[in-house]
Protein backbone atom coordinates (compact mmCIF):
# COMPACT_ATOMS: atom_id res chain seq x y z
CA UNK A 1 0.00 0.00 0.00
CA UNK A 2 2.56 2.31 1.02
CA UNK A 3 5.59 1.42 -0.77
CA UNK A 4 8.28 4.08 0.62
CA UNK A 5 5.93 6.43 2.16
CA UNK A 6 7.09 8.17 5.23
CA UNK A 7 4.55 8.18 8.15
CA UNK A 8 3.70 10.06 11.24
CA UNK A 9 1.66 8.54 14.19
CA UNK A 10 -1.04 10.24 16.30
CA UNK A 11 -2.54 8.89 19.45
CA UNK A 12 -4.69 10.67 21.88
CA UNK A 13 -4.38 9.41 25.59
CA UNK A 14 -7.30 9.03 27.70
CA UNK A 15 -8.01 9.28 30.90
CA UNK A 16 -6.95 5.87 32.39
CA UNK A 17 -6.06 4.77 29.30
CA UNK A 18 -2.08 4.60 28.81
CA UNK A 19 -1.07 5.01 25.52
CA UNK A 20 3.01 3.99 25.73
CA UNK A 21 2.71 0.36 24.51
CA UNK A 22 -0.59 0.86 21.83
CA UNK A 23 1.93 3.66 20.43
CA UNK A 24 4.86 1.26 20.14
CA UNK A 25 3.02 -1.19 18.70
CA UNK A 26 1.51 0.98 16.33
CA UNK A 27 5.16 1.89 15.42
CA UNK A 28 5.56 -1.67 14.78
CA UNK A 29 2.59 -2.41 12.67
CA UNK A 30 3.55 0.77 10.23
CA UNK A 31 6.84 -0.61 10.13
CA UNK A 32 5.22 -4.33 9.02
CA UNK A 33 3.34 -2.55 6.32
CA UNK A 34 6.58 -0.84 5.68
CA UNK A 35 6.64 2.25 6.72
CA UNK A 36 9.17 3.75 8.35
CA UNK A 37 8.13 6.45 11.68
CA UNK A 38 9.60 9.99 11.50
CA UNK A 39 7.72 11.45 14.01
CA UNK A 40 5.19 10.66 16.40
CA UNK A 41 2.56 13.28 18.27
CA UNK A 42 0.88 12.27 21.42
CA UNK A 43 -2.61 14.71 22.81
CA UNK A 44 -4.29 14.56 26.36
CA UNK A 45 -7.80 14.89 26.00
CA UNK A 46 -10.52 14.44 28.31
CA UNK A 47 -12.40 12.85 25.26
CA UNK A 48 -12.01 13.24 21.36
CA UNK A 49 -12.74 15.70 19.38
CA UNK A 50 -16.17 15.22 17.69
CA UNK A 51 -14.38 16.68 13.85
CA UNK A 52 -10.94 15.80 14.15
CA UNK A 53 -10.32 13.67 16.86
CA UNK A 54 -7.22 15.81 18.22
CA UNK A 55 -7.86 19.35 18.92
CA UNK A 56 -7.73 21.88 16.17
CA UNK A 57 -4.19 23.12 17.24
CA UNK A 58 -3.07 19.47 17.36
CA UNK A 59 -4.16 19.56 13.73
CA UNK A 60 -2.01 22.57 12.99
CA UNK A 61 0.78 20.89 14.16
CA UNK A 62 0.59 17.73 12.51
CA UNK A 63 0.13 19.63 9.45
CA UNK A 64 3.57 21.21 10.40
CA UNK A 65 5.79 18.33 11.23
CA UNK A 66 4.02 16.70 8.00
CA UNK A 67 6.01 19.27 5.91
CA UNK A 68 8.75 19.78 7.68
CA UNK A 69 9.34 15.73 8.19
CA UNK A 70 8.39 15.41 4.40
CA UNK A 71 5.78 12.91 5.39
CA UNK A 72 3.45 10.94 3.09
CA UNK A 73 0.83 9.26 5.50
CA UNK A 74 -0.52 10.37 8.85
CA UNK A 75 -2.01 6.92 10.75
CA UNK A 76 -3.98 7.65 13.66
CA UNK A 77 -3.87 4.88 16.70
CA UNK A 78 -7.48 4.96 16.60
CA UNK A 79 -10.65 4.79 14.62
CA UNK A 80 -11.98 7.44 12.53
CA UNK A 81 -15.09 8.12 11.66
CA UNK A 82 -15.62 8.58 7.55
CA UNK A 83 -16.08 12.28 8.57
CA UNK A 84 -13.14 12.80 11.05
CA UNK A 85 -10.97 11.08 8.16
CA UNK A 86 -12.05 13.71 5.67
CA UNK A 87 -11.68 15.95 7.86
CA UNK A 88 -8.47 15.46 8.89
CA UNK A 89 -7.01 14.55 5.00
CA UNK A 90 -8.37 18.40 3.99
CA UNK A 91 -6.78 20.30 7.16
CA UNK A 92 -3.57 18.76 7.22
CA UNK A 93 -3.38 18.16 3.21
CA UNK A 94 -1.93 14.65 3.31
CA UNK A 95 -3.27 11.09 3.56
CA UNK A 96 -5.01 10.03 6.85
CA UNK A 97 -5.65 6.29 7.91
CA UNK A 98 -6.58 4.57 11.13
CA UNK A 99 -5.53 1.92 13.25
CA UNK A 100 -8.44 -0.55 11.27
CA UNK A 101 -6.92 0.65 8.02
CA UNK A 102 -3.85 -0.17 8.83
CA UNK A 103 -4.45 -3.69 10.02
CA UNK A 104 -6.31 -4.30 7.20
CA UNK A 105 -3.50 -3.53 4.84
CA UNK A 106 -0.88 -5.64 6.70
CA UNK A 107 -3.42 -8.56 6.25
CA UNK A 108 -3.84 -8.11 2.50
CA UNK A 109 0.24 -8.07 2.01
CA UNK A 110 0.51 -11.20 3.97
CA UNK A 111 -2.56 -13.01 2.91
CA UNK A 112 -1.01 -16.27 0.90
CA UNK A 113 -3.55 -18.30 0.84
CA UNK A 114 -6.97 -18.64 -1.58
CA UNK A 115 -9.70 -18.13 1.67
CA UNK A 116 -7.09 -15.52 3.59
CA UNK A 117 -7.45 -13.20 0.58
CA UNK A 118 -11.08 -13.71 0.26
CA UNK A 119 -11.33 -12.63 3.91
CA UNK A 120 -9.06 -9.74 3.95
CA UNK A 121 -10.55 -8.57 0.50
CA UNK A 122 -14.14 -9.13 2.32
CA UNK A 123 -12.95 -6.84 5.18
CA UNK A 124 -11.74 -4.13 3.51
CA UNK A 125 -14.85 -3.88 1.95
CA UNK A 126 -16.96 -3.59 4.77
CA UNK A 127 -14.48 -1.15 6.01
CA UNK A 128 -14.55 1.06 2.82
CA UNK A 129 -18.53 0.81 1.89
CA UNK A 130 -19.60 3.45 4.83
CA UNK A 131 -16.87 5.54 3.45
CA UNK A 132 -17.39 5.90 -0.02
CA UNK A 133 -18.16 9.53 -1.30
CA UNK A 134 -17.92 11.39 -4.48
CA UNK A 135 -14.91 12.99 -5.03
CA UNK A 136 -15.76 16.50 -7.66
CA UNK A 137 -19.06 16.65 -9.42
CA UNK A 138 -21.32 13.60 -9.19
CA UNK A 139 -21.71 12.03 -12.20
CA UNK A 140 -25.48 10.86 -13.47
CA UNK A 141 -26.37 8.39 -15.79
CA UNK A 142 -29.15 9.89 -18.39
CA UNK A 143 -30.74 7.85 -20.36
CA UNK A 144 -32.38 7.80 -23.68
CA UNK A 145 -36.05 6.49 -24.56
CA UNK A 146 -38.76 5.83 -22.12
CA UNK A 147 -38.57 4.53 -18.74
CA UNK A 148 -35.00 5.59 -18.65
CA UNK A 149 -34.56 9.05 -18.57
CA UNK A 150 -34.11 11.53 -15.56
CA UNK A 151 -30.99 11.41 -13.08
CA UNK A 152 -31.11 7.92 -12.63
CA UNK A 153 -28.03 6.42 -10.25
CA UNK A 154 -25.13 8.75 -8.92
CA UNK A 155 -21.54 7.66 -9.29
CA UNK A 156 -21.46 6.93 -5.67
CA UNK A 157 -24.46 4.89 -5.61
CA UNK A 158 -23.43 2.80 -8.58
CA UNK A 159 -19.82 2.42 -5.96
CA UNK A 160 -21.92 1.31 -3.40
CA UNK A 161 -23.58 -1.27 -5.18
CA UNK A 162 -20.66 -2.49 -6.90
CA UNK A 163 -19.18 -3.05 -3.54
CA UNK A 164 -22.43 -4.80 -1.91
CA UNK A 165 -22.79 -7.12 -4.47
CA UNK A 166 -18.96 -8.43 -4.69
CA UNK A 167 -19.56 -8.58 -0.65
CA UNK A 168 -22.49 -11.01 -1.38
CA UNK A 169 -19.83 -13.03 -3.98
CA UNK A 170 -17.08 -12.78 -1.58
CA UNK A 171 -19.64 -14.23 1.44
CA UNK A 172 -20.78 -17.11 -1.23
CA UNK A 173 -16.81 -18.29 -1.64
CA UNK A 174 -16.36 -18.19 1.93
CA UNK A 175 -18.86 -20.13 2.67
CA UNK A 176 -17.75 -22.56 0.59
CA UNK A 177 -14.43 -22.62 1.92
CA UNK A 178 -15.94 -22.69 5.24
CA UNK A 179 -17.68 -26.26 4.72
CA UNK A 180 -14.47 -27.80 2.96
CA UNK A 181 -12.46 -26.23 5.86
CA UNK A 182 -14.72 -28.22 8.13
CA UNK A 183 -14.52 -31.19 6.24
CA UNK A 184 -10.79 -31.39 6.59
CA UNK A 185 -11.27 -30.71 10.53
CA UNK A 186 -13.84 -33.21 11.14
CA UNK A 187 -11.28 -35.84 8.97
CA UNK A 188 -8.69 -34.81 11.73
CA UNK A 189 -10.59 -35.61 14.07
CA UNK A 190 -11.42 -39.00 13.00
CA UNK A 191 -7.54 -39.83 13.75
CA UNK A 192 -6.18 -40.47 16.96
CA UNK A 193 -4.26 -37.95 17.27
CA UNK A 194 -4.94 -35.09 19.79
CA UNK A 195 -5.24 -32.01 18.86
CA UNK A 196 -3.04 -28.91 20.28
CA UNK A 197 -3.79 -25.42 19.05
CA UNK A 198 -1.36 -22.73 19.29
CA UNK A 199 -2.56 -19.00 20.25
CA UNK A 200 -1.62 -15.94 21.26
CA UNK A 201 -0.55 -12.39 20.64
CA UNK A 202 1.54 -11.05 17.35
CA UNK A 203 4.76 -12.15 17.45
CA UNK A 204 4.88 -14.16 20.51
CA UNK A 205 6.68 -16.71 18.92
CA UNK A 206 4.11 -19.47 18.37
CA UNK A 207 5.40 -19.87 14.57
CA UNK A 208 9.09 -20.74 16.41
CA UNK A 209 7.37 -22.94 19.03
CA UNK A 210 5.85 -24.92 16.22
CA UNK A 211 8.84 -25.52 14.55
CA UNK A 212 10.72 -26.63 17.29
CA UNK A 213 7.68 -28.84 18.62
CA UNK A 214 7.41 -30.36 15.12
CA UNK A 215 10.99 -29.88 13.43
CA UNK A 216 8.94 -29.22 10.33
CA UNK A 217 9.11 -26.12 8.49
CA UNK A 218 6.93 -22.95 9.51
CA UNK A 219 6.97 -19.28 8.47
CA UNK A 220 9.45 -17.35 11.45
CA UNK A 221 9.53 -13.66 11.30
CA UNK A 222 10.69 -10.94 13.30
CA UNK A 223 7.38 -9.09 12.31
CA UNK A 224 3.73 -8.58 13.49
CA UNK A 225 0.75 -11.05 11.08
CA UNK A 226 3.84 -13.83 10.29
CA UNK A 227 1.35 -16.08 10.01
CA UNK A 228 -1.99 -15.04 8.45
CA UNK A 229 -3.51 -18.89 7.74
CA UNK A 230 -3.25 -22.11 10.46
CA UNK A 231 -0.40 -24.25 9.56
CA UNK A 232 -0.70 -28.13 10.85
CA UNK A 233 2.48 -30.24 11.79
CA UNK A 234 2.76 -33.09 14.05
CA UNK A 235 4.78 -32.92 16.99
CA UNK A 236 6.05 -36.29 18.75
CA UNK A 237 5.32 -35.29 22.85
CA UNK A 238 8.17 -37.65 24.12
CA UNK A 239 7.40 -41.15 24.84
CA UNK A 240 6.60 -42.23 21.29
CA UNK A 241 2.96 -40.12 21.17
CA UNK A 242 2.32 -37.36 18.96
CA UNK A 243 -0.02 -34.89 18.52
CA UNK A 244 -1.41 -32.28 15.67
CA UNK A 245 0.02 -29.00 16.53
CA UNK A 246 -2.10 -25.88 14.69
CA UNK A 247 -0.65 -22.59 14.58
CA UNK A 248 -2.81 -19.87 14.11
CA UNK A 249 -2.76 -16.00 13.59
CA UNK A 250 -2.08 -13.27 16.07
CA UNK A 251 -4.04 -11.13 18.00
CA UNK A 252 -3.57 -7.73 18.32
CA UNK A 253 -4.98 -4.77 20.40
CA UNK A 254 -8.08 -2.60 19.22
CA UNK A 255 -8.46 -5.54 16.41
CA UNK A 256 -10.77 -3.93 13.07
CA UNK A 257 -14.43 -4.46 13.67
CA UNK A 258 -14.13 -5.77 9.96
CA UNK A 259 -12.00 -7.98 10.69
CA UNK A 260 -13.38 -10.12 13.79
CA UNK A 261 -15.55 -12.58 12.04
CA UNK A 262 -12.32 -13.59 9.39
CA UNK A 263 -9.95 -13.57 12.47
CA UNK A 264 -12.33 -15.80 14.12
CA UNK A 265 -12.70 -18.12 11.39
CA UNK A 266 -9.24 -19.00 11.01
CA UNK A 267 -9.59 -19.85 14.75
CA UNK A 268 -12.34 -22.31 14.35
CA UNK A 269 -10.00 -25.22 15.27
CA UNK A 270 -9.67 -23.97 18.46
CA UNK A 271 -13.17 -24.67 19.23
CA UNK A 272 -12.61 -28.32 19.39
CA UNK A 273 -9.01 -28.61 20.26
CA UNK A 274 -8.17 -30.72 23.00
CA UNK A 275 -5.77 -28.10 24.38
CA UNK A 276 -5.01 -24.53 23.81
CA UNK A 277 -1.27 -23.72 23.99
CA UNK A 278 -1.51 -19.59 24.90
CA UNK A 279 1.97 -18.63 24.05
CA UNK A 280 2.94 -15.34 25.73
CA UNK A 281 6.11 -12.93 24.72
CA UNK A 282 7.35 -12.91 28.41
CA UNK A 283 10.11 -10.27 27.67
CA UNK A 284 7.65 -7.83 26.69
CA UNK A 285 6.86 -5.17 29.33
CA UNK A 286 3.25 -5.25 27.90
CA UNK A 287 2.64 -9.18 28.73
CA UNK A 288 -0.04 -9.20 30.91
CA UNK A 289 -1.73 -7.12 28.95
CA UNK A 290 -1.58 -8.32 26.19
CA UNK A 291 -1.99 -11.87 27.58
CA UNK A 292 -5.34 -10.46 28.45
CA UNK A 293 -6.05 -9.06 24.59
CA UNK A 294 -6.26 -12.82 23.67
CA UNK A 295 -8.21 -13.98 26.46
CA UNK A 296 -10.59 -11.05 26.03
CA UNK A 297 -11.05 -11.78 22.13
CA UNK A 298 -11.42 -15.95 22.38
CA UNK A 299 -14.05 -15.42 25.07
CA UNK A 300 -15.79 -12.94 22.95
CA UNK A 301 -15.27 -14.13 19.14
CA UNK A 302 -13.73 -17.62 19.24
CA UNK A 303 -15.48 -20.18 22.45
CA UNK A 304 -19.17 -20.70 22.78
CA UNK A 305 -20.33 -20.77 26.29
CA UNK A 306 -20.37 -24.58 26.72
CA UNK A 307 -17.45 -25.77 24.24
CA UNK A 308 -14.37 -24.63 26.03
CA UNK A 309 -11.03 -26.94 25.77
CA UNK A 310 -8.46 -26.74 28.42
CA UNK A 311 -5.98 -23.40 27.83
CA UNK A 312 -1.77 -23.93 29.15
CA UNK A 313 -0.03 -20.21 29.28
CA UNK A 314 3.72 -20.62 27.56
CA UNK A 315 5.56 -17.82 29.03
CA UNK A 316 7.98 -17.75 25.68
CA UNK A 317 11.72 -15.96 25.28
CA UNK A 318 12.87 -16.53 28.64
CA UNK A 319 16.05 -15.80 27.10
CA UNK A 320 15.31 -12.41 26.57
CA UNK A 321 14.25 -12.04 30.51
CA UNK A 322 17.30 -11.37 32.90
CA UNK A 323 15.89 -13.82 35.62
CA UNK A 324 12.89 -16.25 35.28
CA UNK A 325 12.23 -14.71 39.03
CA UNK A 326 11.53 -11.68 36.88
CA UNK A 327 8.30 -13.16 35.22
CA UNK A 328 5.09 -12.27 36.59
CA UNK A 329 3.60 -14.18 38.73
CA UNK A 330 0.75 -15.63 36.61
CA UNK A 331 3.73 -17.25 35.10
CA UNK A 332 3.69 -20.00 38.21
CA UNK A 333 0.39 -21.55 36.68
CA UNK A 334 1.96 -21.91 33.14
CA UNK A 335 5.50 -23.38 31.70
CA UNK A 336 8.16 -21.01 31.14
CA UNK A 337 10.22 -21.93 28.07
CA UNK A 338 12.20 -20.17 25.12
CA UNK A 339 11.66 -21.99 21.93
CA UNK A 340 14.27 -20.20 20.14
CA UNK A 341 17.03 -21.47 22.72
CA UNK A 342 15.27 -24.54 23.00
CA UNK A 343 14.88 -24.38 26.73
CA UNK A 344 12.29 -26.46 29.13
CA UNK A 345 10.91 -27.64 25.74
CA UNK A 346 10.28 -31.27 27.63
CA UNK A 347 9.07 -29.58 30.85
CA UNK A 348 6.05 -28.40 28.07
CA UNK A 349 6.16 -31.59 26.33
CA UNK A 350 5.54 -33.53 29.47
CA UNK A 351 2.98 -30.85 30.74
CA UNK A 352 1.04 -31.14 27.47
CA UNK A 353 0.51 -35.04 27.44
CA UNK A 354 0.01 -34.60 31.17
CA UNK A 355 -3.26 -32.17 30.12
CA UNK A 356 -3.99 -34.51 27.61
CA UNK A 357 -4.59 -37.48 29.62
CA UNK A 358 -6.67 -35.43 32.31
CA UNK A 359 -9.04 -37.28 31.85
CA UNK A 360 -8.05 -40.64 31.29
CA UNK A 361 -8.28 -42.91 34.25
CA UNK A 362 -7.17 -46.30 33.52
CA UNK A 363 -9.47 -48.87 32.93
CA UNK A 364 -9.22 -52.80 31.98
CA UNK A 365 -10.73 -53.93 28.82
CA UNK A 366 -11.23 -57.60 27.05
CA UNK A 367 -10.57 -56.84 23.85
CA UNK A 368 -11.39 -59.67 20.85
CA UNK A 369 -8.32 -61.02 18.86
CA UNK A 370 -10.47 -59.20 16.07
CA UNK A 371 -9.22 -55.69 17.41
CA UNK A 372 -5.57 -56.97 17.80
CA UNK A 373 -4.54 -54.14 15.16
CA UNK A 374 -6.21 -50.99 17.03
CA UNK A 375 -4.62 -52.37 20.23
CA UNK A 376 -1.53 -51.93 18.22
CA UNK A 377 -2.67 -48.47 16.98
CA UNK A 378 -3.57 -47.28 20.45
CA UNK A 379 -0.57 -48.36 22.23
CA UNK A 380 2.10 -45.90 20.11
CA UNK A 381 -0.55 -43.10 20.98
CA UNK A 382 -1.45 -43.75 24.69
CA UNK A 383 -0.40 -45.72 27.93
CA UNK A 384 -1.70 -49.08 27.01
CA UNK A 385 -0.97 -52.74 28.74
CA UNK A 386 -1.50 -55.79 27.66
CA UNK A 387 -1.89 -57.90 31.03
CA UNK A 388 -2.85 -61.41 29.73
CA UNK A 389 -3.84 -63.74 26.74
CA UNK A 390 -7.37 -65.54 27.63
CA UNK A 391 -9.59 -67.86 25.30
CA UNK A 392 -11.65 -64.50 25.00
CA UNK A 393 -9.32 -62.23 24.11
CA UNK A 394 -6.65 -60.01 25.40
CA UNK A 395 -6.75 -58.20 29.16
CA UNK A 396 -5.36 -54.69 28.53
CA UNK A 397 -4.83 -51.78 31.06
CA UNK A 398 -4.92 -48.38 29.46
CA UNK A 399 -5.30 -44.45 30.10
CA UNK A 400 -7.74 -43.77 26.92
CA UNK A 401 -9.45 -41.03 26.34
CA UNK A 402 -13.39 -40.90 25.77
CA UNK A 403 -13.31 -41.00 21.76
CA UNK A 404 -10.67 -44.01 22.03
CA UNK A 405 -12.55 -46.06 24.48
CA UNK A 406 -15.73 -45.58 22.48
CA UNK A 407 -13.69 -47.26 19.45
CA UNK A 408 -13.03 -49.77 21.54
CA UNK A 409 -16.67 -51.00 22.65
CA UNK A 410 -17.27 -50.46 18.65
CA UNK A 411 -14.84 -53.31 17.90
CA UNK A 412 -15.99 -55.37 20.53
CA UNK A 413 -13.98 -54.91 23.35
CA UNK A 414 -15.49 -55.06 26.97
CA UNK A 415 -14.39 -53.04 30.11
CA UNK A 416 -13.90 -55.14 33.17
CA UNK A 417 -14.00 -54.27 36.51
CA UNK A 418 -12.68 -55.80 40.10
CA UNK A 419 -16.33 -57.78 40.10
CA UNK A 420 -16.20 -58.80 36.97
CA UNK A 421 -17.82 -57.37 33.78
CA UNK A 422 -19.04 -53.75 34.18
CA UNK A 423 -22.95 -53.19 33.18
Amino acid sequence: MFGAERAVLVAVELPGAPIDSRLRELASLADTAGVPTVERVIQRRSRPDPSFYIGRGKVQEVRSLVSTAAADVVIFDHALSPAQARNLEEAIACKVIDRSQLILDIFAQRATTKESKLQVELAQLHYLLPRLRGWGQALTRLGGGIGTRGPGETQLELDRNKVTRRIHALERQLRRAGRERALRRRQRSRSDLPQVVIVGYTNSGKSTLLRCLSGAAATVEDKLFATLAPAVRRADLGDGRTALLTDTVGFVQALPHELVEAFASTLEAARSADLVLHVIDASSPAALAERQVVIDTLDDAVFDDDVRPPVLDVWNKIDLVERETDLPSDADRGVAVSALAGTHLDRLRWTVSALLDRDCEPSTWLVPFTATSLVHELKRQHELHVEAYTEAGMRITAKLPLPQQLRLRASGATPLSDAGLST
